[in-house]
Parts: C-alpha cells; structure tokens; sequence
C-alpha cells in the first residue's frame, strides 16, 4: 500500500513482516524488502535502524507479524506492540481493511533486572502516542495508525445494479473512555464518545458518500456511578469550574475566602466558561464540517430535562448552528421507528441542502457535503444510532434517484432483501460501538435491524442493560476485561508514568473490592437469618427480637452501602473525570 507521508512524500507500507527474536534484541524486518527494517534492544528499548543492526547471529525465534503499533514505556521498562494475527474485513476505495485478532507486548525492560501519516487525521489515531518514539526516527515505512470503531459492508443488488455500501465509524481519542467515567466535554471543547460515521455507495464507478457525527453535550457535567441503576447527572457547579478556569490560565497568584464576594466572582467563572466550551466545540465543528445542525435526543423531564434545557440555552447564543431538540422517547417510544419522520419534517430541508459528497467515474466531483449533522442523546449509542440509521437510509434514497437506479417515487425499503442488509449494516455498527464505549451491545438494536420491537429484542435490552449496570459500577474503572479508563489513560499519554512519582494505586488505601465483598456477605446473611428468625418468631419471644435484631443490621448495612455507594465502585484512579 502507498500512502503519503507527514512530509508529502509518497513511500510504500510495509504490512508483511518478521519478527527476529535474539538474545540482546529483536529485530523488526520486511519480507519484500530484506534490507529494510529495525531493531530494538531487550535491555534499554534504545531503537536502531535495521543498517546499525546487522548481527551474524541467528535469532533464537522468527515469526511473521502483521504491523508495529508502538512502543509504550512503563515504570517496569519499554515494550514493543506488535500485530500477530488479522483479518480481512472488506475493502476501502481498493484498500484492504482488516481487523486486528491480536497482538502481542514484548518486553524491553532486562536492564531492570540488573539495577502517522498524513491521511490519518490524528484525531483518530489510538496509538498515536505510543508511535512518538518510531517516528522520531523516521520509521514511516513500519507504522500503522489503528483506529476503533466499526466496519461493515455489503453488496447489494438493487434493480440488477450491483452496488457495495459501506460504512465506517472511527472513534476519536480526544475525550476517550468508558461510559460513566467520560461524560460531557472537557474545557477545550472535545466531548466523550465522539464519533465520524461515512456512509460510503459504490455503483458502476460513481461514489456517493455521506457523513455524520455524535458526541456528548457539551458541557461540563459528570454521572458517577453509586451502585444506583441510574445514577444522577449532574452538571459540574462552581467550586469545580473556577478550579479548572484558575488551572488552566495559569492565574495561581488569586487567591479566594469564604466571603460572597469570592463566592460572586465563582458564580461569574461558571458563568463564562460553560459557554466557552460549548463556544469551543461548535466553532471547532463549523471549521472542519461547515454548517451544523445539532439533534438533541434526551428526554425533557428529570435529570435529562435539566441537562437538556442548559444545553439548549447555551445552543441559543450561537451563530451557524441550528439547534433541534427532540424527545426520541417521548415521540418514538420503543417501538414507533417510523416516527422518526416527525423529526425528519423539521429538518428535511436543511438535511437536503447539506447534501452529500459525489464523484464520477473519472474522479470529478459532481456533488459536496455542505454541512454535517451533529446527533446526541446521553450515551450517544442507543436513540442516537437509531437516528443516524434513518437520516442515512433517506440519503441513500436521494443518492440512488440522483443516479439513476430509483425513480423518483422509489426507496430501498420497496426492496426487502437489499433492505434487510442495509439495516444489519447499521445494527451491527451500533452494537460494536456500544461495546467499545459502554462494554455491552446496542439497546434498541430491533428498531434499527427489523424497524420494531420484538420480544427477543426485549429480552437482548433487557440483558444488556444489567450488564451495563454491573459493568459500570464495578469494572469500567480499572477492571473492565476489553477497554478500561486506566488503560485508555495510559496509552492515550495522557497519564505519563515517572519512577519519581508514587503510584496512584498506593497513594489510596482504600480499595473498593476489598470492602464490597464484606457488605455483600453482611447482606445476604443478614437477609437469610431475617427470613429464617421471622417464620420462627411466632414461636418464643427470643426469636421475635432475633428477627428484629437481624432485620436492623440488614437495614443498616444497606443505609451504610447507599450512603456510600461511590465507595464501593470500580473507579479509575490515573486520571480525573475532565
């Protein structure tokens, strides 16, 4: 594959390689290109292009891998990550695309025994971080960018016209984490979860595509798990705002007391910076995208409405941004897909205007996307793909008439089979998202796969959402088997490791799992010996006051868990929530 380089230059990636395993090193090499490649020192991780490298030793181990992905440095010394096993997923513009099957560390850390390319938009590159040491020298030819997110394709038969849809979702690195530990936007304007969706139709060698994004409200606001199902959203208050203003500006000669007058000037830095960041976001969208409609998704009552109406009131203020707020429970409930089309009569026109992106079989552009279409609820998974799903599907309408495959009275839901596909194309992209941010699949995945709710799709919801609740409360921080926030910290950078700074897991002692075994015990006893001294209580008095006794300890236990139930959640410890 060639791909340009951060310095315009055109040169060839190397996907075919070998690892060379030796006593003092390993040596990374490319099957076409013998000569060309790497090496990296088991001892110190001091790396050596492939010409200061030559050894006359045979290594101990040869093995075929499949791309470097970095190197990270640890307090327990370097490691090298590479790409043991792919596969092939489909094709992109005649690019393979394939998904990674595993990887492997390898360590370059003995001495402790002894004492991108220009194409790939950093925002979306996972280990952009970790290849900092592999372009400092100038490696180009072994570096791959990784992105996550979701790609599916198809092949459709639409009136005898063979077409290929594909779809292709890339997660950015910005605002990275798991649900409940990154919500909202920090103050530079990246939100959570937020995510580019491309909609690409192949047909006899015109190309149409079209583009959406979703992110979180951009606000500064947090939903930190407490061992409730729901736990309450709130939106980050004043003593936590001027903190974060006075930090970032650098203004640690102020200093505050108590008084109202330093309570006044809190309240004014509130104020200011939530439109900042709201500002900031939008202004950042506007110059990459143009013209942006904003879909809200939420719910108007309880927590949601609250959050919902500060956004709103932020959204009020600024220009070239529309705003849409649209209660996609209150209209669409769990199974009324098609009345997604009262949303689609308030923004069909702009929808129409924005349009989509066309090029012909010669590679002129016939059309262009002018704009973009911002959709949100309070995961920006569930409702929110739901909508991208529909949105899409009534582009592809347009795409297909524009080009002759469609009359104009004509739309791909006439067509069952291909239709069916179409739809399998964004339930399955719903349902990876979902598990990269939230460690579960997608709710409300039959509306988008049948266009109802089905009784196993019930049932599916129904196990997701506890599964979300046990993730949430106890793995997401520092425990969750794909993705976790430490994790994701660390090899993001935006955890530095340092050997002169004591670690954050010992900095606190107290540590949720060694409590929460003990509360539960207590709890399940304490409800058996109540169940069991109650049925005897009518017998003698001493088992009437055992029931009592067993039945307040029980109580109390329980009073003492809700109390503190923060406490007893996985949380992560590298990093704090902005």
């Amino acid at each position: 594959m060639e791909i340009g380089s951060s310095s315009d230059k055109i040169f060839k990636l190397y996907d075919q390689l070998e690892l060379l395993e030796y006593q003092d090193k390993f040596v990374v090499k490319s099957l076409e290109s013998p000569d060309q490649g790497f090496s990296i020192s088991r001892r110190e991780g001091n790396i050596e292009t492939l010409s200061d490298a030559s050894s006359s030793e045979k290594p101990s181990k040869t093995s075929a891998i499949y791309g470097v992905a970095g190197t990270i440095r640890l307090l327990a010394g370097t490691y090298l990550l590479v790409i043991t096993s792919r596969k092939e997923v489909g094709s992109f513009l005649g690019f393979p695309v394939y998904r990674v099957e595993s990887m492997k560390f390898l360590a370059c850390n003995e001495a402790l025994r002894f004492s991108n390319s220009q194409e790939a938009d950093p925002r979306f590159v996972w280990n952009k971080h970790l290849l900092e040491e592999l372009i400092e020298y100038k490696l180009d030819e072994f570096i791959i960018p990784l992105l996550q997110g979701s790609f599916q394709m198809a092949q459709l038969e639409l009136k005898n016209s063979p077409t290929t849809c594909t779809l292709l979702s890339r997660r950015c690195t910005r605002r990275l984490g798991t649900r409940m530990w990154r919500r909202g936007a920090n103050l530079e304007g990246d939100t959570a979860n937020f995510i580019e969706t491309e909609q690409l139709l192949e047909l006899e060698g015109f190309r149409c595509s079209l583009l959406q994004i979703r992110g979180s409200i951009p606000l500064l606001w947090e939903q930190i798990v407490d061992l409730s199902y729901k736990p309450r959203l709130r939106i980050i208050n004043h003593e936590h705002t001027v903190y974060f203003f006075l930090k970032i500006q650098h203004f640690l000669f102020l200093s505050f007391s108590l008084n109202s007058g330093a309570y006044d000037l809190t309240l004014h830095f509130q104020l200011f910076i939530q439109p900042q960041v709201v500002e900031r976001h939008f202004h950042d969208l506007f110059q990459r995208y143009g013209e942006t409609i904003a879909l809200d998704l939420t719910e108007k009552h309880g927590d949601e409405g609250q959050l919902s109406a500060a956004y709103s009131a932020e959204m009020q203020k600024l220009p070239n941004v529309r705003y849409v707020s649209f209660d996609f429970h209150h209209v669409c409930g769990n199974s009324n897909f098609d009345n997604l089309g009262v949303l689609y009569d308030q923004i069909s026109e702009d929808f129409e205007k924005q349009g989509y992106f066309l090029i012909d079989t010669d590679g002129n552009i016939l059309e262009e996307q002018k704009g973009i279409i911002r959709s949100n609820c309070i995961d920006c998974l569930d409702r929110t793909n739901v909508t991208q799903s529909y949105l899409a599907r009534k582009s592809l309408n347009i795409q297909l008439q524009r080009l002759g495959v469609f009359t104009s009275t004509e739309c791909i839901p006439l067509f069952a089979e291909d239709y069916g596909k179409f739809r399998t194309l964004w339930a399955e992209q719903g349902d990876e998202i979902s598990l990269e941010y939230a460690g579960t699949h997608a709710l409300k995945g039959d509306l988008v796969r049948y266009g109802k709710q089905t009784v196993a799709g019930l049932i599916k919801d129904g196990m997701s959402a506890v599964s979300r609740y046990y993730l949430n409360n106890f793995h997401d921080g520092i425990r969750q088997f794909h993705v976790f926030q430490d994790a994701l910290d660390l090899v993001s950078g935006r955890y530095t490791v340092s050997r002169n700074n004591p670690s954050p897991f010992q900095l606190n002692s107290f540590e949720s799992f060694s409590y929460l075994p003990v509360a539960s015990a207590l709890l399940v006893g304490g409800l058996t010996l109540t169940t069991f001294t109650i049925q005897q209580a009518g017998r003698s008095a001493q088992h009437y006051v055992s029931s009592v006794f067993w039945a307040g300890v029980t109580a109390g236990v329980m009073a003492l868990v809700k109390a503190n139930g923060r406490q007893f959640c996985s949380r992560p410890r590298l990093c704090g929530l902005l």
